[in-house]
């Protein structure tokens, strides 16, 4: 398993989108108008016309993205949105839970006679403790419940390698763990779709590629596909034996084959996403005003993926849009994404044209929706929650350390990050006394420690749960030597090469400082001359011993020069130097403070 970032580097040109096309006025709206010789539906009949089978079709698509197994509500920041306000002002809502997921969902189709619930990839993967100790099966489980019908794989699909994840296609159990109660795993209900995931041996997608829903006389085709930089953001092992292709290229060959098959109604579920212009879930994105729109890896995808893709899911950056924007012919299109963790789900209008089997496209409209917590919680999954919590309770509710505060994980360098890197600093330092320094991917921090009680263990207290769903992925602390110029060059890739246009800032221990000047490009914004360990600067030509995690070791997240150590030297996994640490350096009376985050200065 490995611990990735998810502000995902690509090679296409990325640039900001301000929808250009006349008449969109609604976020994620193309045109509210139906198509001409359409009427409007009767109540509940989900369909245009009067007591006859009309031409259109509305069919309603469900999607959400990146649950990453947060079967209970997140906590902190994970487990809220933004929400604009008409008065121009925001708020915040606390969201999330698959038992509140469950009964939004149920209350969405209530009504739609045609109705398909779609995913984007990473449903499984970094997941907390109540599903992770368990390989995520309690999620698939989750995700049967929740009539999901199809979803990508994305690039956490992979944690655990392609064996894994035909395991939770397929059904079985744990080869190492065995089956975690008197019934077998039966895996998933749904199908994962893996179109540009090609094993090297055959050279064939190594799951299905597409698959078409049908109602009645209704099909829509959907084409899966995860980004196709998921070997830089994976550990090596987890992609061992697979090749992953251009999403576009494999999109449009898949769409032709399903034209060729007779469907002409097609989705594209892709596992890689964008960053909008605003953090609120309902800005609206095709206004055209500042602050509309949205930039990144999926602007230059959608712009090149065939016209017939009627619409696009995405996912991986974990941020909410419901955008348009223009294919290959210029005629706009709805790309959408739900945030993360199972906070929003996306409902889109999908108005089928029987005469055409295609999509009339002027009739698109979607809009996010919050996954509140004041609605009834789903009693199945509410038991399903039971049932696995019973079996990780004790292991999960032991006490591992106490905090005073909360400390996020947010921030260019945030207070974990800083507390995760003084603990591998300090592990480090067990292994050999010599080692100088740490440094921490911030993409694996996957939650921050909250300072209110989650259950029972009273506030301040951390339990292992907790630090589970900070650090999920078992990857181990590793030492290795690198020059001081190599080190220099590490922090300069933070914001260069593949990173410099979203730049991944690693988190670093304690004596390692220096300055990070925003307002120069590239490699310049790490001021080489501010680098200093301890007060003294970086000697290019000296050796220094550096802990870090494995998939950073190996080079992930562009940061290749790390891929080039010496020594090497593999410890134990991560959560256990993190448990270990705040033992260590805790107590109930003398809980750890969040750290200062004042070892890298900012200059905007």
């Amino acid at each position: 398993m490995s611990a990735t970032s998810h502000q995902q580097h690509r090679r296409r040109r990325t640039y900001a989108l301000v929808a250009t096309a006349a008449g969109l006025a609604t976020a994620g709206a193309l045109a509210a108008a139906l198509p001409a010789t359409a009427s409007p539906a009767p109540s509940g009949k989900g369909g245009h016309g009067h007591g006859h089978t009309s031409r259109y079709q509305d069919v309603q698509l469900l999607s959400f993205n990146d649950l990453h197994g947060n079967l209970e509500p997140p906590s902190g920041s994970s487990g809220r949105v933004t929400e604009l306000q008409a008065d121009g002002t925001t708020k915040t809502i606390d969201a999330g839970g698959v038992e509140y997921l469950a009964t939004h969902l149920r209350q969405a189709r209530e009504g739609n006679a045609y109705s398909v619930t779609a995913a984007g990839g990473d449903m499984v993967g970094a997941s907390p403790l109540i599903s992770g100790l368990f390989h995520d099966e309690p999620t698939v489980e989750a995700l049967n419940k929740l009539k999901l019908d199809v979803t990508s794989v994305g690039n956490h699909e992979f944690d655990e390698g392609s064996k894994e994840l035909a395991r939770l296609q397929n059904g079985g159990c744990h080869p190492t763990d065995g089956c975690y109660s008197d019934k077998k795993f039966k895996g998933a209900d749904f199908p994962y779709l893996a179109a540009n995931v090609l094993s090297e041996k055959s050279g064939k997608p190594i799951l299905k590629p597409y698959w078409v829903w049908k109602k009645k006389d209704v099909k829509i085709g959907f084409i899966g596909v995860t980004l196709e930089g998921t070997p830089g953001v994976v550990s090596a092992e987890g992609v061992k034996g697979l090749k992953f292709k251009d999403e576009v290229e494999t999109i449009n060959k898949y769409a032709k084959e399903l034209q060729r098959q007779g469907v002409k109604s097609i989705v594209a579920l892709i596992h890689e996403g964008g960053f909008p212009a605003s953090t609120s879930y309902n800005y609206d994105c095709d206004s055209g005003s500042a602050g509309s729109g949205v930039s990144g890896p999926i602007v230059d995808i959608a712009k090149n993926i065939t016209p017939a893709v009627d619409a696009l899911v995405t996912g991986h950056t974990h941020n909410a849009y419901a955008c348009t924007i223009p294919d290959p012919s210029g005629k706009p299109r709805t790309v959408t994404s739900a945030s993360s963790f199972g906070r929003l789900y996306t409902d889109t209008t999908l108005t089928y044209d029987r005469r055409t089997g295609d999509i009339a496209r002027t009739s698109v409209k979607s809009a996010n929706h919050v996954v509140t917590r004041d609605v009834a919680k789903a009693p199945d999954m509410t038991a399903l929650i039971s049932k696995w919590n019973t079996l990780a309770a004790p292991i999960g509710n032991r006490p591992i350390g106490y905090i005073s505060a909360d400390i996020v994980k947010d921030g260019t360098e945030s207070p974990l990050g800083d507390l995760i890197a003084d603990a591998q600093l300090a592990y480090g330092k067990e292994l050999d006394p010599e080692t100088d320094l740490a440094l921490m991917n911030p993409g694996g921090i996957r939650a921050p420690l909250t300072y209110a009680a989650q259950g029972a263990e009273g506030d301040g207290v951390v339990t292992y749960a907790e630090g589970f769903t900070v650090q999920p992925f078992s990857n181990t602390v590793n030492l290795q030597d690198l020059t001081g110029a190599q080190l220099v060059q590490v922090l300069k890739e933070q914001v260069s090469g593949t990173n410099a246009a979203s730049p991944k800032i690693l988190q670093i221990s304690a004596g390692l400082t220096y300055t990070l000047d925003l307002t120069k490009s590239g490699a310049d914004r790490v001021v080489t001359d501010s680098i200093k360990l301890n007060g003294a600067p970086i000697d290019p030509e000296a050796t220094y011993r550096v802990a870090m995690n494995n998939f950073l070791a190996g080079g992930g997240d562009g940061f290749t020069t790390l891929g080039q150590g010496t020594n090497p030297l593999v410890g134990t996994d991560d959560l256990t130097v993190l448990q270990k640490y705040l033992t260590a350096n805790s107590t109930p009376t003398n809980p750890i403070a969040p750290p200062a985050a004042d070892r890298i200065t900012v200059v905007q």
